[in-house]
């Protein structure tokens, strides 16, 4: 009843297997990759004609993590899964960027790629397993894909690359000074296709290693894939790429003139209006036949990117004239928002963002429930990108694939100057209002983001800038590495290349490639030009920071106390009722963790130090020789007891009331009288021993020797 096909390989410490003809088998191509006990399915449909008139690929990728895979039951009122995850949305992104540019040419059919997580062991993340499932899905499909691609995931580890470290080794690489280094590569037997990375100030020189160590790793999962293909891929799709040769000939005879000069054009939203009437000038001349000619938008796109990779490579001339090498002006500013903790805007010649910080308490961390365990997060970073930052209208709805993506890009960045938690124990949100784009507008997110946290008073350990590179590779080898790109050089070049760092380091390295991979030699080039743009970049950042630096009054004060373990539940109390006495009385937010670290946050100092003297009450132990001030709260013959610290009772006998003989300690004393008694120390049985005759009773202050035997004579 099945065919069905096996391979496996030893890849690293685990057994990969990829697995075909048992399930989905009216999808195209279906095959099951597990890595340990992760296993992701992916499926791989195709329509077998384009829609009429479409100029486009309409290529869409899912990737979707089943509860049931770690034997867990879905939160929420509907108890199944709902809207995509953070995560799996990056994920499908991840999938789409390496293989979207290795379907042939012209090739405009509906393709849908579908990535299941069907078990995960809670170790290798699926992510990666998905990356691969959907290569070989592609690959026995019949698709006209030029793959396969393979991926993988790199740590840094003491100097040395480790091959796909666990899901607890990445978990948390803030917060471990072990691990330096979060990197996923993918790409062909030939050439990287994509890299998307989380690091902590790493060298150029230890990146490309990390980019190099992963492409030979990768190797072997490609020779699996290619094998599983000898047995069991589907007869190529017959497909034909259209030849419009004629048409583009047409197309450039009309309107190269005209594109060439509009084009020339430095401002965007002149050139956007001189480039949409040198296409229009191009449809005027052109018959009603050739109107209708679905490649007439390839064509026209061809003739934009011949005009502007030309002059770009053989001339060295960009569309706003500046050197390959050269950042567009910038303008760095802080303090704009009177009311928020912090802001900043950061404006790199078209291109804007305003980046607002707002600092919270533990209540506003970000609760993630996550496949591999729940976690909470007190960094965010939300980046919004609206019509009108780019003059257009359009629908403006809940953030989609790009807002996420970027948005976590520049999170990547940042988090790694951030402070740890014990020192600034605050909830950091970062919301990117992307006002202007003109290219980059996640590196504007980046270097505003840093500028705005620094407003806001946050001890970043260093500022972080980023720059996004480009490249134009033609046929001969030729080409040009050009730095801050601009959108249309983004649009019509053959690479996005994004590095976000220090002066020290790499923090942040994004790549996707549109041509068939890049050399070693052109991603050196790439990186070392990058961190000259960095830095050209962190030194105009540096004159907007004097100044920079005091803590908003609007922003809540928060302090931190470490408590032993077991005094947690004395402070939390029976069903709460002792936390929530510290609350009412004190007027500060209080949290408790599970090793003990207690969060006091309030914008009145004094809420915060009522509440600290409350919790150390409970938690702390009265120390053998100090003076503490208590009351009266029992007056019995033979002495006074005296509640001193916290709960805690003491006797003053009445021979250590006063330096005299008493007939009752009721004689000075009465219940509810506050007095000054030095803790003398513990007795056989444990109990406290105290004296008031030692403490001076006005000042509270230990009485000397003379005072004592002054007040012994009078």
């Amino acid at each position: 009843m099945f065919n069905t096909v096996r391979k496996s390989i030893q890849w690293g410490d685990e057994t990969l297997t990829l697995e075909t003809g048992k399930v989905a088998r009216q999808a195209d191509g279906s095959v099951i990759a597990t890595l340990g006990e992760t296993s992701v399915m992916a499926n791989v449909t195709f329509a077998k004609q384009p829609k009429p008139g479409q100029d486009f690929f309409p290529l869409t990728v899912h990737y979707q993590e089943k509860y049931y895979a770690a034997g867990k039951i879905p939160g929420g009122f509907f108890k199944r899964e709902a809207r995509p995850t953070e995560k799996e949305t990056l994920t499908a992104r991840l999938i789409d960027r390496p293989i979207r540019p290795l379907f042939v040419e012209g090739f405009k059919h509906e393709v849908l790629v579908m990535c299941t997580v069907l078990s995960h062991d809670l170790e290798n993340d699926p992510d990666v397993v998905a990356m691969i499932a959907a290569s070989a899905a592609l690959t026995i499909s019949g698709v006209p894909f030029m793959g396969p691609i393979a991926g993988c995931r790199v740590g840094f580890v003491d100097g040395e690359y480790v091959l796909n470290p666990t899901v607890d080794d990445m978990q948390g690489l803030r917060n471990d000074p072990e691990q330096r280094l979060d990197l996923v590569v993918a790409g062909t037997a030939d050439a990287v296709m994509m890299v998307e990375s989380e690091a902590y100030e790493l060298t150029e020189a230890e990146m490309l290693g990390a980019v190099t160590f992963a492409h030979e790793q990768i190797q072997p999962v490609i020779g699996a894939i290619i094998d599983l293909a000898e047995d069991a891929a589907k007869e190529p799709f017959d497909f034909q790429a259209p030849d419009y040769s004629e048409l583009l000939g047409v197309v450039k005879g009309l309107g190269e003139d005209a594109m060439r000069a509009a084009y020339a054009i430095t401002d965007k939203q002149e050139r956007v209006a001189a480039v949409s009437a040198a296409k229009e000038k191009i449809k005027e001349g052109l018959s009603e036949e050739q109107l209708e000619d679905p490649n007439l938008g390839t064509a026209l796109k061809k003739l934009e990117s011949s005009v502007l990779r030309g002059d770009v490579v053989k001339n060295g001339r960009r569309i706003d004239g500046r050197a390959l090498d050269q950042v567009r002006p910038i303008v760095c500013e802080t303090g704009l928002l009177p009311r928020t903790h912090g802001s900043a805007l950061f404006t790199r010649g078209e291109t804007q963002g305003l980046v607002v910080t707002t600092l919270g308490t533990g209540d506003d961390e970000q609760f993630i429930d996550a496949l591999h365990g729940n976690f909470k997060s007190n960094f965010l970073l939300h980046y919004n990108f609206p019509p009108y930052s780019v003059g257009e209208v359009g629908r403006v709805g809940s953030p989609g694939r790009r807002e996420i993506g970027h948005g976590k890009l520049a999170w990547r960045a940042l988090q790694a100057v951030l402070p740890a938690a014990t020192d600034f124990p605050y909830t950091i949100r970062l919301v990117s209002e992307i006002t202007e784009s003109n290219g980059s507008s996640s590196m504007a997110s980046v270097c505003g983001g840093s500028l705005s946290m620094m407003d806001a008073g946050v001890p970043l350990k260093a500022a972080v800038a980023g720059v996004a590179m480009g490249l134009v590779l033609e046929d001969d080898g030729s080409y040009a590495v050009l730095t801050d790109i601009l959108g249309d050089e983004d649009h019509l070049g053959d690479m996005d290349f994004k590095v976000a760092g220090t002066e020290n380091g790499i923090t942040s390295l994004q790549m996707d490639i549109k041509v068939a991979g890049i050399t070693p030699a052109i991603m050196e080039k790439a990186l070392a030009q990058a961190k000259e743009g960095r830095m050209h970049i962190l030194g105009e950042m540096n004159k907007a920071l004097s100044g920079v630096g005091e803590f908003s009054v609007h922003a809540p004060r928060i302090e931190t106390m470490q408590i032993p373990t077991d005094k947690i539940r004395e402070v939390i109390g029976s069903g709460g009722k002792v936390i929530r006495e510290i609350v009412e009385t004190s007027g500060a937010k209080v949290d408790v963790n599970d090793d003990g670290v207690i969060k006091i946050a309030s914008s009145d100092g004094e809420a915060i130090q009522r509440a600290y003297d409350m919790i150390y009450s409970i938690v702390a132990e009265p120390e053998e020789g100090k003076v503490y001030k208590g009351k009266v709260v029992k007056i019995v013959d033979f002495g006074a007891f005296v509640n001193f610290f916290g709960k805690r009772d003491g006797l003053v006998h009445v021979s250590q009331i006063e330096n005299r003989r008493l007939n009752h300690p009721s004689d000075v004393l009465k219940e509810g009288q506050e007095v000054w008694v030095k803790l003398l120390g513990f007795d056989d049985r444990g109990k406290v021993r105290l004296s008031m005759k030692v403490v001076d009773q006005a000042t509270g202050e230990e009485a000397t020797a003379e005072k004592a035997e002054e007040s012994a004579a009078e």
